[in-house]
């Protein structure tokens, strides 16, 4: 980083990220609270900072998911596997893990 370009550039922007996850992590305690409210306001204030990070926006699809959204967490969802194909394989893979808790129906919507 310090031999690069612009450093401070690089440096401001993973400060931005730091933060941005830092968002996250607090959406992800708020869901735990079961303050869907606030955590879908700390997850789009991550989002915001850094609408192109797939990461960020696959997970607040998962835990729409969890909460019984699954229209909307689908709608997230076909967006990123058209980009990235792999999350679909994720996704699939987090039944078995138990994190994700839909049924039948709904996975099959999650992983069309």
């Amino acid at each position: 980083m310090d031999d690069g370009i612009a450093p401070l550039d690089e440096l401001g922007r993973l400060l931005r990220l730091f933060r941005a996850y830092q968002h996250m992590d607090k959406g992800d305690l708020a869901t735990e609270k079961n303050n869907m409210q606030l955590a879908m306001e700390e997850y789009g204030a991550a989002m915001k900072m850094f609408p192109a990070n797939l990461e960020m926006k696959y997970w607040t699809a998962i835990t729409l998911a969890n909460n019984k959204n699954v229209k909307a967490a689908s709608a997230i969802l076909q967006k990123i596997y058209k980009t990235d194909p792999n999350w679909r394989e994720l996704t699939k893979r987090l039944l078995k893990v138990n994190l994700l808790a839909v049924s039948a129906n709904d996975f099959k919507e999650l992983t069309r």
